[in-house]
């Protein structure tokens, strides 16, 4: 990586990244996935802040790729971009500090610059670099008027400290995309053992089923399941004296369980047949597991009028 530029724009000079230098950078601001994508809300809180600050009409969060810069956060700018070459945050982005053009209209190197001498008439620019927390620069937050200007120190010290929340909250986006397409692999595993484990089974149902729980598959056994308990959009496992909760239908589950073993015996629950240790009036008594003790112990769970007859006929009745 070449040399910072100064923090002014006297006797700064473009000096671009050797190729294998700019590829890896261009795969670092790749990697966040931000490009092109709609605005939030905390990138435009920032660009507020920096016009506050700086005093400016016009305030951006800017991201440089291999043919222009791209506005994420903008506030007094219009255009979504500009060309690379009219960019002056190509210099800003690879300064130790804030690079600071006081006015531009007379700086030998943006005064022919088309931002310059046409709309938006850019004359005072400020702009602290972004940098990766691998030290790759992807773009700036800048501060821009149309009148000529300076920032004291205090104003240069919070647009540097701006500019590193702007990584900060591009280090938490890609935490989440992250996050989410590692969850939708796990959902994605989730489904093909299931099915996987559902077409070995000749018999219909499955013998053994995998639940998620915080981000792991749990492998349970249909034999030592109690019952399942409907709970909003979520469904309940009871084995021994466990629970384990899943994201879920009751309908999804019947379908995974043995059918000859469980009966849907309310809109609620799913018991299993050999679990039933009793039935009395309008409920079923379960066994409820061994306590730390070693104690069995029962658990009531209710009977649907609409599911009794269907209960029954699945039943040894003498």
């Amino acid at each position: 990586m070449p040399g910072r530029t100064r923090a002014t724009s006297a006797g700064a000079t473009y000096q671009p990244l050797s190729p294998l230098a700019e590829q890896e950078r261009l795969e670092a601001l790749r990697a966040y996935q931000i490009l092109d994508t709609p605005a939030e809300a905390a990138f435009d809180d920032l660009v507020k802040l920096a016009s506050y600050i700086c005093g400016t009409p016009t305030s951006l969060v800017t991201l440089l790729d291999s043919e222009r810069q791209w506005f994420k956060a903008k506030i007094g700018m219009e255009a979504d971009s500009t060309p690379l070459e009219q960019a002056f945050c190509r210099y800003a982005m690879f300064s130790d500090s804030v690079f600071e053009v006081e006015d531009a209209s007379q700086d030998p190197l943006f005064q022919n610059n088309p931002l310059v001498t046409s709309n938006p008439s850019i004359r005072f620019y400020a702009g602290a670099p972004l940098l990766s927390p691998e030290g790759h620069p992807l773009g700036t937050i800048c501060a821009i008027d149309t009148v000529p200007r300076r920032l004291n120190q205090k104003q240069r010290e919070a647009l540097s400290v701006l500019a590193r929340e702007v990584v900060t909250h591009l280090e938490l986006r890609r935490a989440r995309i992250q996050l989410h397409y590692e969850q939708q692999k796990l959902e994605e595993l989730l489904r093909m053992t299931n099915d996987t484990a559902g077409s070995m089974n000749v018999g219909g149902g499955q013998t053994e089923i995998f639940v998620k729980q915080e981000h792991k598959l749990v492998r349970l056994k249909t034999a030592d399941i109690r019952y399942v308990e409907a709970l909003g959009d979520y469904v309940n496992i009871y084995v021994g004296q466990d629970r384990y909760t899943v994201y879920s239908t009751m309908k999804e589950l019947e379908a995974k369980l043995p059918a000859k073993e469980f009966a849907r015996i309310h809109r609620k629950y799913i018991v299993r047949l050999d679990k039933i240790v009793a039935i009395e009036s309008d409920a079923v008594v379960v066994e409820a597991g061994r306590n730390a003790d070693r104690v069995s112990g029962v658990m009531p769970v209710p009977i649907g009028n609409s599911y009794k007859a269907n209960l029954l006929s699945r039943l040894n009745l003498i």
